[in-house]
């Protein structure tokens, strides 16, 4: 027997485009003598539908995709994810399925068991846990199929107290006892740079342990905040990883079963990519399919000559063409002269059209209007703050006139303690850069210009400032953000306390403080737009803080 992985970038609710794609690959895998072509989790609708699996429209859809899609199923079987109905009057509308296609008809539905309800996932508010477990019986293949934290049972929690797993039923170890020759496991696993290892250790783990070959198909694609990157593979028996897909892009390949049963594939070595390398492919492909999947083509920022929105072009133009790209330079009185240059020279190296917009009689005018309320009272934040809204302001005059989406440039260790203006340079469509650390975003910088010279040279190396005062720099206000970000991290991804956080030597002040910043900006972060998710815990649908909470 011969299985085709299809690894496809699915939009949500495209019924016909997902359909479309589902169907060429079927044809394109029977061409190629598949006997089975192997689609991801709820590849009919894309992945996370959430609050659309409401709608009996909605719903519908998926059905009558699945019935077009096998009509296609003749001298091939698929495995296709998509929701079903549950028939019980008692429990959820909706089951998670895999529907196993062949002979034009839907043979066989299996339900997914293990329904996550942690960080980014919520997935029991829509579906029922299937209880019942069996094998799948095909060209004389029993095939054990499983979809995404199916396979996962065993994982610990993030956040255990005390608990060391998730999950008290083991759906693959129920399975096991039916005696199957291979596992499929069909995903929706979104990309996390400090989780991917951990993931692949998982499937390696479980092959080994039962002591069968899996085949595993990811989706992927941007769908808003979530970034998905693929990275099917197939391991055999051993715990040897055969072959893997790409990362970040489709792909697809075809399997000779019995060879990997017999253990006649060798393991496959690929490159590995870096972090930074990972999270740049990332970011572009998330930037480029909520352009592409929202219906817009064309960006615009300000462009400070400062290293983040420096990041945040060199991603736009990677994901949209430099032509779909427009930018403002928009100096104030603290504006150093480098900053302008710098800003100038790499608008020009990417060839990007720009405008420079000084803000100095705005921010005059402003002043001046506000002086008879104000007098008396000492320049502070609020002047800094004019200066920030005001550029936001221009920048929102330029989104509408054109239709431009205008992306957000903050970095996640600036929203993470609310080293923003709300209404300033927090507005935007989308925020590139609100899950990368600052300290990530020199590395970022730097893997940029490994070839030439793309950034200039000293838009990297200078202090980083806001420029909202004379001779500001960042560390005036936060600390060092080699020593910030690491604090962020203990807090932020592994969820620890502070009197844990101060086992790893921190000073106790400095990281009640910093905690205390993270916690009273809360508000702030509330009204951010959606944030591209490169880490295991990003801000917004994977960190649900009240904000009224005592902190």
């Amino acid at each position: 027997m011969k299985i085709a992985l299809a690894q496809l970038n699915f939009r949500i609710a495209n019924f016909e485009s997902n359909r479309n794609a589902i169907i060429a690959s079927i044809n394109r895998a029977k061409l190629d003598g598949a006997d089975l072509v192997v689609f991801s989790e709820l590849a009919v609708c894309g992945y996370p539908p959430q609050d659309l699996l409401e709608l009996k429209d909605f719903y519908e859809n998926c059905q009558h995709s699945i019935d077009c899609i096998a009509a296609y199923c003749i001298g091939i079987a698929a495995i296709v994810g998509a929701p079903s109905l549950n028939p019980n009057p008692q429990g959820k509308k909706l089951y998670n399925s895999a529907f196993f296609l062949a002979d034009g008809a839907i043979k066989t539905v299996v339900h997914k068991a293990l329904l996550p309800t942690y960080d980014i996932f919520d997935e029991y508010r829509y579906f029922e846990p299937c209880t019942t477990f069996n094998v799948i019986e095909y060209k004389q293949h029993r095939m054990a199929l499983t979809i995404c934290e199916d396979l996962w049972d065993d994982q610990p929690s993030d956040n255990p107290f005390g608990k060391s797993n998730l999950y008290t039923v083991s759906p693959m170890g129920e399975l096991a006892q039916q005696k199957p020759d291979i596992i499929i496991n069909i995903a929706a696993s979104p990309f996390s740079y400090n989780k991917e290892q951990i993931k692949k250790r998982i499937f390696i783990d479980k092959a080994a342990h039962y002591k069968l070959p899996l085949f595993y198909v990811n989706q992927i694609g941007g769908n808003t905040e979530l970034i998905f990157d693929g990275g099917s593979m197939v391991i055999d028996a051993k715990g040897n990883v055969i072959s893997e897909l790409s990362i970040f892009e489709e792909d697809y390949k075809v399997y000779d079963v019995e060879n990997l049963i017999n253990g006649n594939c060798n393991p496959h070595s690929i490159k590995v990519k870096s972090d930074v390398e990972k999270i740049h492919d990332a970011l572009v492909l998330g930037i480029s399919d909520y352009f592409r999947k929202s219906g817009f083509a064309k960006a615009t920022l300000g462009l400070s000559g400062g290293i983040d929105s420096a990041i945040t072009l060199v991603l736009a133009v990677r994901a949209l063409g430099n032509g779909n790209v427009r930018v403002l330079l928009l100096p104030s009185e603290y504006s150093s002269n480098h900053s302008i240059t710098d800003a100038i020279a790499l608008a020009e190296n990417l060839k990007v059209k720009y405008d420079i917009v000084p803000i100095i009689d705005i921010n005059s005018q402003f002043i001046n209007t506000l002086q008879s309320i104000f007098e008396g009272l000492t320049k502070d934040v609020t002047e800094e703050n004019i200066q920030a809204r005001i550029r936001g302001v221009l920048l929102m005059a330029l989104s509408n006139k054109f239709g431009h989406i205008l992306l957000n440039t903050s970095n996640k260790s600036e929203a993470a303690v609310g080293y923003g203006t709300l209404y300033g340079d927090m507005n935007g469509g989308l925020s590139v850069l609100g899950d990368v650390y600052k300290t990530r975003i020199f590395e970022l910088a730097r893997f940029i210009n490994a070839e030439t010279e793309i950034i200039p040279k000293n838009t990297i190396d200078k202090p980083p400032s806001a420029e909202l005062r004379p001779n500001q720099k960042d560390s005036d206000s936060l600390p060092e953000y080699d020593i910030l970000d690491q604090v962020l991290h203990y807090f932020i991804e592994d969820q620890l306390s502070a009197s844990e956080i101060v086992t790893f030597g921190f000073n106790k002040q400095l990281v009640d403080k910093i905690i205390q910043l993270v916690n009273r900006n809360e508000y702030k972060r509330f009204q951010t737009p959606p944030i591209l998710r490169i880490s295991s815990k990003a801000f917004g649908i994977g960190r649900r803080i009240p904000i009224v909470a005592k902190v």
